[in-house]
């Protein structure tokens, strides 16, 4: 029974009950020009042509959102309607078919509100002898000492069409007033792009800064138990240098995590990729680089991610050989495009991603290309390093 009545201790019940009601304010109005059926299907036809213009779905979700969605279905912030204005016809359709919808069930929600607590006044005065104090819709005659019994009905079934009411709209505004699949798609991928961004630095943070904590907690402890001065000297200059190295690196890895708060859109593709290239360069790199083919053309996720590919393979040819001539080769071909970055290693051979620092860089190359789909080699080749990628278009 406490469960059952759970529903009407809620503020989210009555919220909807109001979003319901006042869907009728408006439509209305048009009842004090003319008591005709078409005043409201004029009001119904407005409403329609309101539900066209773009703003409208803005408008509709931020009301949507503060009445209908309570805080233990995701609040205010839910992700399940939207406010932006409409793009699509479909979008449109979707906003009118919303205010037709809320229109009908306003009507019905708000007849019933009056009707049903007067129909229960007027079973209990009849009980008592007393003439019914309206006319209602359903008609009552007395007196009948059983009326008394059944005066509460209306009540409850006023609660339960409040509620299931309020349950219907909620429900009705996820899916009319909820992202299209376009949205949901372009939704998944700022998602996607942030996990792996997040990915990628906690990986970096977890390698740069935790080696450089170890090394210096390791100098530390050991020039302390050692209790010679020139030892102590050699071990803070050690963890001097430690810690200036682990700067760079925070202050690399923090450049990245400010960029990954910029929208999917605003992140750089292939079509940047003079910046990174003439980046190694100024570093002292001797890079050659050969574009081959539409880079304009290869889509947004295979592009940004291919930007990161090379990004990552460049930083570890800086990384790990130096100043050293290096070969960037980028080309669309039909429906893959091929990322080739060649480097000599110098000797002894150096094998980014196993020296010291080298974190996990390879492996996040290779995850990029799996997500995508694609295939990644890595490794030394007729004396030089090698990373070369694919990645399909479609």
């Amino acid at each position: 029974m406490v469960r059952m009545l759970r529903p009407l201790t809620r503020a989210v019940t009555y919220k909807r009950w109001l979003h319901i009601v006042v869907a009728i304010v408006w439509p209305s109005l048009w009842l004090f020009v003319e008591e005709a059926w078409w005043t409201q299907v004029t009001a119904a036809v407005l409403l329609g042509l309101a539900g066209l213009v773009p703003i409208t779905r803005v408008v509709e979700g931020f009301q949507a959102r503060l009445l209908l969605i309570g805080h233990r279905q995701g609040g205010g912030d839910s992700g399940e309607i939207v406010t932006t204005p409409s793009v699509t016809w479909a979008d449109r359709g979707r906003t009118v078919a919303w205010l037709e919808t809320r229109l009908v069930l306003g009507w019905i929600v708000a007849h019933l509100s009056v009707q049903l607590p007067l129909l229960a006044v007027d079973l209990a005065t009849t009980a008592f002898g007393t003439e019914p104090a309206g006319d209602g819709f359903v008609p009552v005659k007395g007196p009948h000492w059983w009326h008394a019994l059944l005066a509460p009905l209306p009540l409850l079934l006023l609660a339960v069409v409040v509620v299931g009411a309020g349950h219907l709209t909620a429900a009705l505004a996820k899916r009319l007033l909820g992202p299209s699949p376009a949205e949901r798609m372009a939704a998944l991928e700022e998602r996607t792009e942030q996990l792996l961004e997040r990915t990628r630095i906690a990986r970096e943070l977890h390698d740069s800064i935790g080696h450089a904590l170890t090394v210096a907690v390791v100098q530390a402890g050991a020039a302390r138990a050692a209790g010679d001065p020139a030892f102590t000297d050699r071990a803070l200059s050690a963890i001097e240098e430690t810690g200036r190295t682990a700067l760079e690196e925070l202050d690399r890895v923090l450049g990245i995590l400010r960029e990954s708060e910029k929208p999917v859109s605003g992140r750089p593709t292939l079509e940047d990729a003079d910046r990174l290239l003439e980046s190694a360069r100024t570093s002292g790199a001797k890079v050659d680089a050969e574009v081959t083919g539409p880079v304009e053309t290869v889509p947004g996720p295979v592009s940004r991610e291919g930007y990161r590919i090379l990004q990552e393979a460049l930083t570890n040819v800086l990384r790990h050989a130096g100043a050293v001539p290096a070969q960037v080769r980028i080309r669309v071909t039909g429906d893959t495009l091929v990322l080739a970055i060649r480097n000599p290693l110098p000797e002894p051979i150096s094998v980014p991603g196993r020296g010291t620092g080298g974190g996990s860089g390879l492996r996040g190359i290779r995850e990029r290309a799996a997500l995508l789909g694609g295939r990644a080699r890595t490794g030394p080749d007729e004396g030089d390093w090698q990373v070369h990628v694919e990645l399909p278009l479609s």
